[in-house]
């Protein structure tokens, strides 16, 4: 997995974090769990890819690589 990957998937973790939160307010108990897991199976990818390039990645290519990542999020 690319850091571009590891970036998607902790904005998908963010995204169903918020609306797990939003249902425990509504009280719509099951989506919020529903929403709490795929957060936190997206977490957990987003962990996954992020140990990799700790592994495989200098600091100046993780630098290089975590900005092409971010701004292919942000402007698609």
């Amino acid at each position: 997995m690319s850091l571009e990957e590891a970036a998607r998937q902790l904005k998908m973790a963010v995204h169903d974090a918020q609306v797990a939160f939003d249902c425990v307010g509504l009280g719509d108990l099951e989506r919020a769990q529903e929403h709490s897991l795929t957060a936190r199976t997206a977490s957990d990818a987003a962990l996954t890819a992020l140990s990799r390039a700790l592994e495989d990645m200098t600091p100046e290519e993780a630098r290089t690589e975590g900005e092409r990542a971010v701004m292919a999020l942000e402007y698609p």
